[in-house]
């Protein structure tokens, strides 16, 4: 006798609370997929980290800038050097 009460009960129980459930849980608007949505929490490292990585990325080209400024001064220097040797070269020659 208690069990057919009991699964009469849940016959009922099951279909409310899936109704429940639904009315409960928001809707997936039209310009929102679904798993794209970054959560507001989550999104202040994301660019946290993207701002470190672009402070990397200029402390590098900084890096390879002076090198390429001291590279060119390095060998402005030697042609020039190499311009007054041959200058004086030429100039004791005559």
């Amino acid at each position: 006798m208690l069990a057919p009460c009991l699964l009469r009960r849940a016959i009922l129980t099951v279909p409310f609370v899936f109704v429940v459930a639904l009315l409960v849980t928001e809707p997936v608007r039209a310009d929102q997929e679904a798993g794209t949505a970054i959560p507001a929490e989550s999104r202040p490292c994301v660019d946290c980290h993207a701002f470190e990585f672009m402070q990397r990325a200029l402390q590098d080209l900084k890096k390879t800038a002076y090198n390429l400024d001291t590279r060119t001064e390095t060998l402005l220097l030697q042609v020039e050097k190499r311009n007054l040797c041959d200058c004086v070269a030429a100039n004791l020659l005559n």
